[in-house]
C-alpha cells in the first residue's frame, strides 16, 4: 500500500517560536503562511508541519500522490481507494473521504494507542 509522502504535523503554541526552534535544528521553510498560523519545514528527507490553533494533538500525515518534495507522482493509489483498502482490513474510520468524485479529499484514522492519522490528498 503506497500513501505518499510522509510528515508529522506538530500542534505548535508559538508558530515563531517553533519555527525558530527548528530552524536550530537545520529545518528550512518549504511552504505554508505563518500569518496563516501554518508553516511546512524540510531538513533533507524529513518533513515537518508546524500547525499553530489548528489540531488538538499531533498527526501523522500521509500525502497520496506527493513525493517528499511535494511533487506530483505519475502514479498514485487514490486517496478513496486506500479508504476501500482499509475499511475491507477491518480499520475504522475516523472521518471519511467522499468515495464519489475525483481529486483532494481526505480521511482519518487512529493507531491503536489513539494517535492519528491523515490522509489527506492534494490533487
Amino acid at each position: 500500500m503506497e500513501l505518499g509522502a510522509f510528515s508529522v504535523s506538530l500542534t505548535v503554541k508559538d508558530i515563531n517560536k517553533s519555527k525558530a526552534f527548528y530552524e536550530n535544528l537545520g529545518f528550512q521553510s518549504f511552504g505554508g503562511d505563518p500569518e496563516q498560523h501554518w508553516l511546512i519545514m524540510k531538513n533533507g528527507s524529513c518533513v515537518i508541519g508546524l500547525f499553530q490553533g489548528m489540531f488538538e494533538q499531533n498527526i501523522l500525515t500521509f500525502n497520496p500522490g506527493w513525493n517528499q518534495e511535494a511533487e506530483n507522482m505519475d502514479w498514485f493509489t487514490d486517496v478513496r481507494d486506500l479508504q476501500k483498502q482499509l475499511k475491507e482490513k477491518g480499520i475504522k474510520i475516523l472521518s471519511e473521504a467522499d468515495e464519489a468524485g475525483e481529486g483532494p479529499e481526505s480521511f482519518t484514522i487512529e493507531d491503536p494507542d489513539g494517535n492519528p492519522i491523515l490522509i489527506d490528498q492534494h490533487r
